[in-house]
């Protein structure tokens, strides 16, 4: 099935590329900037003086060339294109010391690979915690040329939320590798397209005029949506937060679910909805309210419990102004606690007809523990016990050319301890660390089981939303407490969602299906940014020999530079 699925979809790009694809080239450079994305300046990460990043429209077939030049004075730099699989073009994933090298202060790198499936996407930085210093953008892929979407819109919205802090990535980061430990507690705002207001309720100021509320810039003005009454529109919804999961609503309208991480789902209306970092979502709204009022749209914390305020926007019915106030007050964020609302929305997203099906069996299963623990005192997130430490030389470069001591080679543990009680503090919260690379038979089927469990302290258990690169997978299920053998009886193998993100919940478990059908080595982790950055995730390598002509640049640091120096690369 595996292979079938790696065939079909090598056979859709050769038929998409012939069909008017074209190259879209960008000529990028990321620096440093002055930015008020709150209204509070603070030095952030920028693509050519933008925040966010330039956004990237291009058609299902197109070839993305992004020619990259870091500007940073003294950090290297990568970018990752989320949700992009990177079939035939695994150096381009964009993760540092596992598919290229860092790109160093003042060189130059290339990213050139084809967008093979129509969806809502971004990029972001993947390299120490950039992305929490503002280097992300949207990327929007489109269908081909003489294809239809399975719905009907008048128009679209494009909306990239974040999370923002005024503490900076390297506060953050020294505080989180720091005895006695450091967290980096809430976010002071959250950001809708680059923009939000601190210490200030947006409602508040244009309904009451609060003087404590100056939006001092406009880099903070608020997000306005300008619609015609009587139309449908496409909200694209993205989250790149840092660290907060999100919960999105509009006054007095409802929002009909059609996409969920670029595949097509069964319709399906809610009132509001739940969205983790790293997922991204297509909405359908119908501007079938009141045309002589405006409305508020609303993006609160879940999760965790909040010290940030909503972010608003305004839905401006035109031809009202976008300055008059909506009759009514925004829509109230569930309580960050009620994990059934989450659960429930979570159960509904179901793969739409016509999406392909899973294999019935799966030739491998791993399963991960998640845990909170301790390396020599230190605050680690573990998996199996094991916590991440990427190392200098890129995995890709030193699987593909065999290079001994380059990285542990031990297998890490596909299971955890048959007596872990999940619901308690781990006995012993000692911690190792390895490389954590999975070697997976290329072709094959695997399943994966994604169980959560209480932290160090008692009585917490955090979401944790994982990515997976160079794939899709199917969602099987969600389950409480320990995932038990019995549970794989309920697995949803009829209509399962594909994803690229998925959520663990509290004290509960997720299991997933994939088909190990692209050569390369790939990250699959926590896309909190500090829980990785303390170690939380794996490598899956897959088909490796198979990878042909990697760039030299992607992969000349480290071993693989020394290699080159004294013999050279095939």
């Amino acid at each position: 099935m595996g292979s079938l699925l790696y065939v079909s979809c090598i056979i859709s790009l050769l038929l998409q590329a012939g069909l008017a694809s074209k190259t879209r080239n960008f000529k990028w450079e990321v620096g440093y900037m002055y930015a008020s994305p709150d209204c509070e300046e603070k030095i952030l990460l920028g693509i050519n003086g933008q925040f966010p990043g330039p956004t990237i429209r291009a058609k299902a077939g197109d070839t993305i060339h992004v020619e990259l030049k870091n500007a940073l004075h003294t950090e290297g730099v990568v970018i990752h294109w989320h949700g992009i699989r990177q079939y035939g073009t695994p150096w381009a994933d964009g993760t540092a010391s596992i598919s290229q090298c860092a790109i160093n202060p003042e060189e130059t790198y290339v990213y050139r690979f084809q967008v093979d499936k129509a969806g809502t996407y971004f990029y972001h930085g993947h390299y120490g915690m950039q992305r929490a210093a503002g280097l992300y953008g949207s990327l929007i892929v489109e269908v081909a040329d003489g294809e239809e979407e399975p719905f009907h819109y008048d128009g679209e919205f494009n909306l990239l939320l974040s999370d923002w802090y005024h503490q900076s990535i390297y506060d953050q980061m020294v505080g989180l590798s720091s005895k006695p430990f450091r967290w980096i507690g809430e976010p002071q705002s959250l950001l809708i397209n680059g923009r939000g207001q601190y210490n200030c309720s947006l409602a508040a100021h244009l309904m009451e005029g609060s003087s404590t509320c100056k939006l001092t810039s406009k880099d903070c003005a608020p997000v306005v949506l300008r619609v015609l009454p009587g139309k449908t529109y496409r909200l694209r919804v993205t989250s790149t937060t840092s660290l907060s999961s999100l919960n999105l609503a509009i006054g007095n309208h409802k929002m009909m679910v059609v996409e969920a991480d670029g595949n097509y789902v069964e319709p399906f209306i809610v009132d509001d909805m739940d969205i983790y970092s790293g997922e991204s979502y297509s909405v359908l709204i119908n501007t079938d309210q009141n045309p002589s009022s405006n409305y508020w749209l609303s993006v609160g914390v879940r999760g965790r419990k909040p010290n940030t305020q909503p972010a608003l926007a305004i839905i401006n019915y035109q031809p009202n102004s976008p300055s008059k106030l909506p009759e009514s007050s925004p829509p109230v964020t569930p309580e960050w606690n009620d994990y059934n609302h989450s659960k429930s929305f979570s159960r509904k997203i179901l793969a739409r007809q016509g999406t392909p099906k899973p294999p019935l069996y799966a030739e491998q299963k791993i399963a991960l523990l998640n845990t909170q623990n301790k390396i020599n005192g230190y605050i680690k997130w573990s998996i199996n016990n094991v916590s991440l430490a990427l190392p200098p030389t890129p995995y890709l470069g030193s699987m593909r050319y065999h290079l001994k001591n380059a990285f542990d080679p031990s297998k890490p543990p596909d299971n955890f301890p048959s007596d872990y009680d999940v619901m308690k503090p781990p006995k012993n919260p000692n911690s190792t660390q390895s490389s954590n690379a999975y070697v997976i038979q290329f072709n094959s089927t695997v399943d994966v089981i994604l169980q959560n469990a209480n932290a160090l302290a008692d009585n917490v258990s955090e979401i944790h939303p994982w990515h997976l690169h160079g794939h899709d997978f199917w969602v099987l299920g969600y389950g409480d407490e320990r995932f038990e053998e019995k549970d794989a009886s309920q697995f949803n193998l009829k209509n399962p969602p594909l994803r690229n993100t998925v959520v663990i919940f509290p004290y509960g478990w997720t299991a997933i299906r994939f088909a190990a059908d692209n050569p390369g080595v790939w990250a699959f982790h926590c896309h909190i940014e500090p829980h990785l950055h303390m170690g939380m995730g794996v490598i899956f390598a897959e088909g490796v020999d198979h990878v042909r002509r990697i760039p030299k640049d992607a992969i000349t640091c480290g071993m693989t530079a020394k290699k080159l120096m004294n013999n050279g690369l095939p």
